[in-house]
């Protein structure tokens, strides 16, 4: 039976299976699709809405509002898609155990509810775009060395271990405008000039700036093709995964 709605999806190399060669992962491809509270209250209006777009607009907003509200008082939170539920992550060992920033993160879980699961398994259909290559460069991991952690946060004046296929930065004469940045959510980017502790075309450790504790872009700049070749012009090769900066105590 043929779906109502379809996916995107590329397939990314899984570095987190290194005994296993040639297995994927898949990326829905949203880019330059992500909707907004705007989109959302013009698709109100478009339906018959006799409230003022302002007027939605306006409810989303405090909607969000109050559900972040509720959320930071530790409660759940459930519309007819989403249930959000504060979590804890991390151990705790001994039998006093204390809260530990370096061990702890304070998180929210988003889980469908039975409604979106029931509508994605009968409506959604799945299109193959293939392997989601750049020549073959590609950014598959971060790892927070002071954390040992690969879910997406780094630590403020910390090393990461950024593992992919033709990441070198090269010319490495050439470090400001090539090398590794983060970009926040306001366009402003950031690079840490200090040597590289390593620079293969598989695996760079560099230093994290002093970022604030914010959500950033990951992106390595690199004119680095193979051997000695390089390319006549820079490309760019973007992280998939946001990056959260914390603040290690």
């Amino acid at each position: 039976m043929a779906k109502k709605f379809t996916w995107k999806i590329w397939l990314l190399p899984n570095l987190m299976t290194k005994d296993v060669q040639n297995d994927s992962v898949a990326d829905v491809s949203t880019a330059g699709n992500t909707k907004h509270n705007e989109d959302i209250a013009k698709a109100i209006k478009e339906e018959g809405s006799d409230l003022q777009l302002e007027t939605i607009v306006d409810v989303l907003n405090r909607g969000d509002r109050w559900r972040r509200r509720y959320l930071l008082e530790g409660s759940s939170v459930q519309d007819g898609n989403i249930r959000l539920a504060p979590r804890v992550k991390g151990n705790w060992e001994g039998a006093d155990p204390l809260f530990d920033p370096k061990e702890h993160k304070l998180t929210v879980d988003a889980i469908p509810t039975a409604e979106l699961r029931k509508a994605i398994e009968e409506e959604v259909g799945i299109e193959l775009l293939g392997k989601k290559t750049d020549g073959g460069a590609i950014i598959g991991l971060v790892t927070d060395i002071t954390t040992g952690k690969t879910d997406g946060t780094i630590t403020q004046g910390g090393n990461i271990i950024i593992t992919g296929e033709k990441i070198k930065i090269a010319p490495i004469d050439a470090y400001r405008t090539m090398g590794v940045f983060y970009i926040a959510a306001d366009g402003t980017v950031w690079q840490d000039y200090s040597p590289l502790v390593l620079n293969d075309p598989k695996r760079i450790i560099t230093r994290v700036p002093n970022l604030p504790e914010a959500t950033f872009r990951l992106e390595i700049r690199t004119q680095y093709s193979h051997g000695a070749t390089l390319l006549k012009a820079p490309r760019t090769i973007i992280y998939e995964l946001p990056l959260n900066v914390v603040v290690s105590p």
